[in-house]
């Protein structure tokens, strides 16, 4: 009895395997081709379908298998939802969600299902949180001050602090970088952001100097190498990148827990304080909408209490 339902439960998972698998390809390249999403998009996406078919292939009984992709239905994807509840937090279970949403409106498009199951789904409520930020003042003592170290590798991570923070740069796109990416005499740089969108970004003048510096030291440089090496000579990667600036924080006493991306939103939140306009700053992040740029706002007057209620008369604590 044992024997027959593993061998039925056999069977299901290769017909499930033949139905699914053979969907999922053509979705990946509708993502790559005519969505023209980054290739760690397309990732995300395959790897929640992927948690999702196995969820369904564990889940199902042997003796009355779904079949097919038709049998999903909305108490099974209550199941599904149930069952990540257990260990991911809502950001992660709302782009669970969402990355089956489009999946099956794909099939929908393409005529595989008559309805989707879970587009009448609605996606848990997402955490609201700040982003991590450095003040003026550590952002200074990170850049003012050189650690002990290799000269090349020494002045190879100001640069790259230097540039992230001058720029806003996402680490992704940071490492991505050729030399000629970079324009010295007009002060700007070339960056290829999410889904292929390319945006000029102005180089203030200290990361300027800091590049340079780091040119000059690294010698001769084709225009289509890599911008940042490694000490072993290839591109340098964003793990890398978060290694060598979690060294750089201990060696200055400064939180260990920021990130390259912490940066970035200091970049935002620096330009929104001293009076920029959050549309420039839109552009600057390279975000598609102006609602992803707007939580910058919520750090920025989180910062604004903080210095009345430091300061104000009426307001200061006893």
């Amino acid at each position: 009895m044992v024997s027959s339902i593993a061998s039925a439960f056999q069977v299901f998972v290769a017909k499930w395997d033949l139905c699914v698998e053979e969907h999922l390809k053509k979705f990946k390249q509708h993502l790559i081709v005519e969505r023209n999403l980054a290739s760690r998009t397309v990732e995300a996406y395959m790897r929640d379908l992927g948690q999702f078919q196995s969820f369904l292939q564990k889940s199902e009984d042997p003796q009355n298998p779904l079949g097919c992709l038709e049998r999903v239905d909305r108490l099974l994807m209550r199941q599904y939802l149930a069952h990540l509840q257990k260990t991911c937090v809502r950001t992660s279970l709302a782009r669970k969600l969402s990355a089956i949403k489009v999946f099956f409106r794909y099939l929908k498009r393409e005529g595989v299902l008559a309805e989707s199951a879970v587009d009448s789904l609605s996606s848990p409520k997402r955490q609201q949180y700040l982003p991590k930020v450095l003040s003026a003042e550590q952002v200074g003592q990170l850049l003012d001050v050189s650690p002990d170290g290799q000269r090349l590798l020494v002045l190879r991570d100001l640069a790259i602090l230097e540039l992230t923070y001058s720029c806003g740069l996402r680490v992704g796109e940071l490492t991505a970088l050729d030399y000629d990416s970079v324009d010295l005499d007009n002060h700007q740089v070339r960056v290829l952001g999410k889904g292929g969108k390319e945006r000029i970004l102005p180089i203030g003048r200290q990361a300027l100097m800091a590049l340079q510096h780091y040119f000059n030291e690294r010698g001769r440089i084709n225009p289509d190498a890599p911008l940042f090496l490694n000490h072993r000579g290839g591109r340098l990667t964003p793990r890398s990148v978060q290694r060598n600036l979690k060294k750089r924080l201990r060696q200055f006493g400064l939180p260990t827990d920021v990130t390259p991306h912490a940066l970035r939103h200091s970049f935002a939140t620096h330009l929104l304080d001293a009076g920029a306009d959050l549309r420039v700053i839109q552009e600057l992040l390279g975000h598609v909408s102006l609602s992803t740029t707007q939580k910058y706002t919520k750090v920025s007057f989180t910062h604004l209490s903080d210095v009345y209620d430091q300061c104000h008369p009426r307001s200061r604590k006893k």
